[in-house]
């Protein structure tokens, strides 16, 4: 579709491009001023009252006048400016652009003394959420608000706390049905511009219908190699404190419409493990919670694996841990109670993911102690498996991170089932397949490495993660 200098053949085939009459919510609204007819075409419920005060002082205008000799294109240019007391219009030729903003919810102009254009008016009032603070991302002290759905909220939320000309908000668009709002936020000068040119070139390329999952969708389609590696490649939050910090040290965030968690890139190992609370904390109370989540987080992963190859080698536990060892075994293979506790403590958690909230808590509590308790009393499991266990599924929690969370499970569970076939050789197996994981996953863009700053070596960088540093000038 071309647009033309016929102002009514112009409104004939926007009428057909949009689909006036076939949606109920897709409003055309024809307004006489003065000497002149206009038509607006927007959708209902993304407009604010700012649109009927639009209306009304055009209703109010006595007449319109343009000078005369001027190209459509100042003519329009010349009506927006005199006629348009609102803050965001642009004139727009390209009839996919005017589409593109009126199905997004912005109000498009058309006039008869327009020609071949038509304006934008952006006059969106989105349906939004407050900006609380996140559920899954809360802090004992500091900032409460949080990114929401609306991607101009979290833009601002960005702004907010950075007021830095350097600052760069480019904005895609994602899907040929879609159309989903994509902005990459990062600071120029401070972000690598060859890694910034990269990955809005491997953005602009995505083929795709829509992203109908947000932001999941976008990771999947960035993430096409390594897919089968479980160690996560995007860091998230859906906190602009941490989201400011990450720009100003170089990071680049990609914010995506509908969905309230923004994606921090590149991401290192490293960079998963951190934590919101350990900046809002004086040096050494932020390095010693640190330090506990680092050894209470490894020991998801090593913890019950070890405990295992004691039991199927007694002899080679030390004096000091024989009191971990079981005095009986149940009547199921303690292998078996271990892969069947990893799976009962999922099932309870989509249980409670799906029962009211009124009732969640109680519930998943009971119904883990009415379980465990039978399942002791029956022989199906001994104390010690639902001991370690517990503590394995709760310590799962020192860290945000669900995917690093899964990524660990699956190599505990990979680990006991190795330790179960090859004893001794199996545990050295899996530990060398973890490294191997690690050193073949590959960050989003190939920015940086999977295992900087231990790869390659930065000792000032490795420390930072290990010790909170005091805020320098």
């Amino acid at each position: 579709m071309e647009l033309c200098g016929n102002y009514k053949e112009n409104i004939k085939r926007m009428d057909a491009s949009l689909g006036v009459g076939e949606s109920f919510d897709l409003i055309k609204k024809i307004l006489f001023v003065a000497n002149t007819e206009l038509t607006f075409y927007y959708l209902d419920g993304f407009v604010g009252p700012s649109m009927n005060k639009l209306l009304m002082f055009l209703a109010g205008l006595q007449k319109i006048e343009i000078p005369s000799g001027l190209y459509p294109e100042s003519a329009i240019a010349y009506f927006a400016a005199h006629y348009l007391p609102f803050v965001e219009t642009a004139p727009s030729g390209d009839p996919a652009s005017l589409t593109r903003a009126a199905l997004s919810g912005q109000a498009i102009l058309f006039g008869e003394c327009f020609g071949p254009y038509g304006i934008v008016i952006d006059c969106r009032s989105y349906p939004a959420r407050s900006v609380g603070e996140p559920e899954n991302d809360r802090v004992m002290i500091g900032s409460r608000d949080g990114f929401v759905e609306t991607l101009v909220f979290n833009t601002a939320l960005i702004r907010r706390r950075i007021r830095d000309p350097a600052l760069r908000m480019k904005h895609l668009y994602i899907g040929s049905s879609g159309q989903t709002d994509v902005s990459l936020c990062y600071l120029e000068g401070k972000a690598d511009d060859a890694y910034v040119k990269k990955l809005t070139e491997k953005l602009s390329s995505i083929k795709t219908g829509a992203l109908t999952l947000g932001h999941e969708s976008l990771a999947e389609l960035l993430i096409k190699k390594r897919w089968y590696n479980p160690f996560p490649k995007i860091r998230y939050t859906e906190r602009p404190d941490v989201a400011a910090s990450q720009i100003l040290e170089g990071s680049v965030v990609v914010l995506c419409d509908n969905s309230p968690e923004a994606m921090i890139l590149p991401s290192s190992i490293f960079d998963f493990l951190q934590e919101t609370n350990d900046f809002y904390f004086p040096p050494p109370t932020g390095t010693y919670i640190r330090a506990v989540r680092y050894l209470v987080f490894l020991s998801t992963l090593l913890l019950v694996p070890l405990w295992f190859l004691l039991v199927k080698n007694p002899e080679a536990a030390p004096t000091f841990l024989e009191f971990a060892l079981p005095r009986s075994t149940g009547r199921i293979p303690i292998f078996l109670q271990l892969l069947l506790v990893e799976f009962m403590i999922d099932g309870l958690r989509m249980a409670c993911m799906n029962t009211p909230d009124m009732l969640s808590n109680s519930l998943s509590v009971v119904g883990g102690l009415i379980l465990g308790d039978f399942a002791v009393d029956v022989g199906w499991l001994i104390p010690e498996v639902i001991l370690y266990m517990a503590f394995v599924s709760t310590a799962n929690f020192s860290q945000r991170s669900y995917e690093l969370g899964y990524a660990f499970k699956f190599m505990r569970i990979s680990l006991i089932i190795l330790i179960e076939l090859f004893n001794f050789v199996g545990f050295w197996i899996g530990v060398a397949g973890i490294a191997a994981l690690l050193f073949s996953n590959r960050s989003v863009g190939g920015g940086r490495s999977y295992l900087y700053p231990l790869i390659p070596y930065d000792k000032k960088a490795l420390s930072s993660f290990f010790v909170r540093h005091r805020k320098r000038e």
